[in-house]
């Protein structure tokens, strides 16, 4: 049984006042996500991914297609004391303090009086909140402190599937190591992941697979191995140091295909295949260039996002 299925999943709104026309935010999305994977959920402002998230969380309902979690419909309400959710922004009741929350959210899943106080405190510890800020009112914290407060509450019933919506929003560099690191706990434990994110280095470190969103429909998923695959045409990567890049273009102009890139300490040269590598080694040591590595081009993450799902068209 898969942890999360989605088939063809669409969704149509409705805008505009006098001339009311109806824009598609996502048009026949079908995926499914293992149990125990972490699955990155990609695509530019307005793909669909807020949408198709807000569709499995029950928060609208889709135009059209069906969606499951844990083996149940989504619209069955014993199925959501099983997941567990963290929206793009977060609105808790800020009068309260991070730990009266928590407190709350637990009481909400059944905790008993006597396991909530410990609980709260042991998912702020869990989530790196500062002791010192556990007590204080929520409209007192940052922006960040607020990310990893939403984190916290989305961990208090143990769920089996979490959902995360861009769950690295407001984190400075260290905040994001430190999510990461719990992501990949969760995974260690068996607990499902499904997040949205813009920070692609984040997903390139974390996710099993993928699914790329363009205008709406699912333009890419699979592992990232195989997204990121090799080059077609077998294309090499000679990093180099200790030399000018025009030095290196002027020895390689008769070696067909080579391109060469300039890089803080050195160059970067491509070459169109292995037999080429020798050749283009001999002309870097004659300019007085050292060998750093050499290895296969293959297509980033990056470069993947920016063709295929760069192009926003509709809402979410």
């Amino acid at each position: 049984m898969s942890a999360i299925e989605i088939e063809n999943l669409t969704k149509d709104y409705t805008v505009g006042f006098a001339r009311k026309r109806r824009v598609r935010a996502l048009d026949g999305v079908s995926l499914t996500v293992e149990p125990g994977e972490i699955f990155g959920f990609l695509g530019a402002n307005g793909a669909g991914k807020t949408t198709a998230i807000k569709i499995l969380m029950r928060l609208i309902a889709p135009t059209a297609g069906t969606a499951r979690i844990c083996g149940r419909p989504i619209d069955d309400v014993a199925m959501h004391a099983r997941i567990g959710f963290l929206p793009e922004q977060p609105y808790f009741y800020d009068y309260l303090t991070a730990r009266e929350l928590l407190e709350y959210f637990a009481e909400l899943f059944g905790h008993a009086r006597a396991r909530r106080r410990p609980r709260a405190a042991e998912l702020l510890a869990r989530v790196h909140l500062e002791e010192a800020a556990w007590d204080q009112q929520l409209r007192r914290l940052s922006k960040g402190m607020l990310q990893r407060v939403g984190l916290a509450q989305a961990l208090v019933n143990d769920p089996e599937v979490i959902v995360l919506d861009e769950p690295m929003s407001g984190l400075d560099p260290i905040g994001r190591r430190e999510v990461r690191d719990l992501i990949a706990s969760l995974r260690a434990q068996g607990t499902t992941v499904f997040f949205s994110s813009h920070i692609l280095a984040d997903i390139e470190v974390l996710c099993d697979r993928v699914g790329i969103l363009q205008r709406g429909r699912l333009a890419h998923l699979g592992r990232l191995g195989d997204l990121q695959r090799v080059d077609a045409g077998g294309r090499l990567e000679i990093t180099v140091t200790g030399v000018r890049p025009d030095e290196i273009g002027t020895t390689l102009q008769t070696l067909d295909g080579a391109r060469v890139t300039a890089t803080p300490g050195g160059a970067r040269v491509e070459v169109a295949s292995e037999r080429d590598v020798d050749q283009a080694l001999r002309a870097i040591r004659r300019c007085g260039g050292r060998l750093v590595s050499v290895q296969p081009v293959r297509q980033s993450l990056e470069d993947l996002f920016v063709r295929e799902g760069a192009a926003p068209d509709g809402a979410g």
